[in-house]
């Protein structure tokens, strides 16, 4: 009897615990979807087609003016490193990862201030940042090349705030289907476009007039579509900042942000100053060390806060597969673009804008690779389409690395031309979708974030570390060709690693997939 009334008080107690237990979960499941909501908000969708094109073009142009913004330094190098008086490589690379990392560094930091402060206004925003360092680019010809390349850095910031504000705009005004695929491959299909308008403009402005007006142009083009994004996006309400659900600084996760920022550059700038200043120069690996140690506290500060930048619970082994390949296969793509020109311009002897020329098929490939992307995500997995992207890198990478000097264009360096943009617009469309399916709903925007980032990033981290190599087997620049190849072959030993880690996942889906239909035909039976 006894037994019996305290075994009956236990389970008294032990139901009063899990029904308190439910009602805190339940409570803490409302808060948070009440956050959420205040976030998930559907963007009008222009109601005219006309209206909808210029809508759509003015996205796109974030893409677009991303691309060119890399290609306006590649293709008239060495006219501007002339200007400042500097032909070292480490020094010149500059000129282009320092663009990368900031892109590469702030894009998440920029999606998540527009989740709150809203997306058109940080992409209007982003717009005209860019043109005012664009601007003072130019106007950096009459100071010197360490202010260049600052003004290069802070000039990356703009299109780290336009490409997650302008993919958030287009996921919110359109819903998943056709249009949608079709809107986001008009978008993808931007960026080889845009690498030639930039490097075909700048090569003849440096080349037929004076390069500073390339810059000059750049921060015009960039104040008018600035302006363009401010009355052809429709405008998008802005969330619900309730004190009692809504902390600002908790909400921008402000500590991570810092940590992160710091971590990223710190990390950066010691890969990419140590061939110009090399490695035993005691600030350089120290630079690294502390980069290293800030980026554990932000992985630290991410664990614990309550809106993560970076939400580790939201990743998983799809994807570390994922970033891997993408890391691996758009380092191996910065090394292989500043190389390239490198090769034509100083051991061919070719001008710029002949350069630039030779390059333009990018633009047609890239265009196609984007349209047969979009029909192979549709019948294919994306861990395929991922595959025959770093087997694109890889190709392309061997077929300039191996290239005679005095080869003909139209054998090898071709090919390669055309081959490289199939890497970079299978890819990135392939990583998304990817991503996308292995997050939870209220991280879908993070899928493309972080793609992006990573893209940015390894550019600039891949020409870091090939720059290393350079300087260390070109005999001081008496051999420029010796480093450029050794370059290369970095670059296919990353490309070749992205192949491996796509092969890998690709059979672990498949393997898995295969489970799951033969538990079902089991259930079944």
């Amino acid at each position: 009897m006894l037994e019996h009334k305290e075994h009956k008080i236990n389970m008294s107690t032990s139901s009063s615990v899990t029904q308190k237990n439910l009602d805190t979960n339940a409570e803490a499941l409302k808060k948070e979807d009440k956050v959420l909501s205040e976030f998930d908000i559907q963007d009008e969708r222009p109601k005219s087609l006309l209206w909808e094109s210029a809508f759509v073009g003015v996205l796109c142009s974030a893409q677009l003016m991303t691309q060119a913004g890399l290609g306006q330094s590649l293709a008239p190098l060495h006219i501007i490193g002339n200007s400042f008086g500097t032909t070292n490589a480490g020094q010149l690379s500059w000129f282009a990862s320092a663009y990368s990392l900031t892109v590469g560094t702030f894009i998440l930091i920029a999606g998540r201030l527009g989740d709150i402060f809203g997306h058109k206004k940080f992409f209007v925003l982003g717009f005209f940042w860019y043109a005012l360092w664009s601007l003072l680019a130019g106007f950096s010809v009459y100071s010197n090349q360490i202010f260049f390349d600052c003004c290069r850095a802070f000039q990356g910031m703009g299109p780290a705030f336009l490409l997650p504000n302008a993919i958030a705009i287009l996921g919110r005004t359109y819903k998943p289907g056709r249009r949608k695929n079709m809107v986001f491959s008009l978008f993808g299909a931007s960026a080889p476009g845009g690498f030639f308008l930039g490097a075909v403009f700048s090569s003849m402005l440096g080349q037929l007039a004076w390069w500073p007006w390339a810059y000059w142009i750049m921060g015009i083009a960039c104040f008018v579509l600035a302006v363009a994004g401010y009355f052809v996006i429709p405008h998008t309400p802005m969330p619900s900042r309730d004190a009692s659900s809504f902390k600002l600084l908790e909400r921008i996760d402000f500590a991570g942000s810092v940590t992160g920022v710091v971590g990223l550059i710190l990390f950066n700038f010691a890969w990419n100053q140590g061939p110009v200043v090399g490695w035993q120069t005691p600030y350089t690996y120290a630079l690294l060390i502390v980069g290293t140690f800030f980026l554990v506290i932000f992985a630290y500060i991410e664990s614990r806060a309550a809106f993560p930048l970076l939400p580790f619970a939201a990743l998983s082994s799809d994807t570390a597969f994922v970033l891997s390949c993408i890391a691996a296969g758009w380092a191996s793509f910065g090394i292989w673009i500043f190389y390239t020109w490198q090769f034509m311009e100083d051991s061919r002897g070719q001008t710029p804008l002949l350069s630039s020329a030779q390059f333009s098929p990018v633009a047609i490939s890239g265009f196609c690779a984007a349209v047969t992307t979009g029909f192979l995500l549709s019948h294919t997995p994306p861990s395929t389409v991922m595959l025959f992207a770093m087997t694109a890198f890889t190709v392309g990478t061997i077929l300039i690395a191996t290239a005679p000097v005095h080869q003909t264009y139209w054998a090898q360096t071709f090919v390669s031309i055309i081959v490289m943009p199939w890497g970079m617009d299978m890819s990135f469309p392939a990583a998304t979708i990817m991503l996308s399916d292995s997050m939870p709903h209220e991280h879908q925007g993070l899928a493309a974030s972080l793609v992006n980032t990573v893209v940015n990033y390894s550019i600039s981290i891949g020409l870091g570390i090939a720059g290393t190599i350079e300087s260390r087997v070109n005999d001081g620049g008496a051999k420029p060709l010796k480093g450029y190849r050794c370059s290369w072959y970095m670059g296919i030993g990353l490309s070749g690693l992205g192949i491996f880690v796509a092969a890998t996942y690709a059979w672990s889906t498949f393997m898995k997939s295969k489970k799951r239909i033969s538990e079902k035909q089991h259930f079944i039976e």
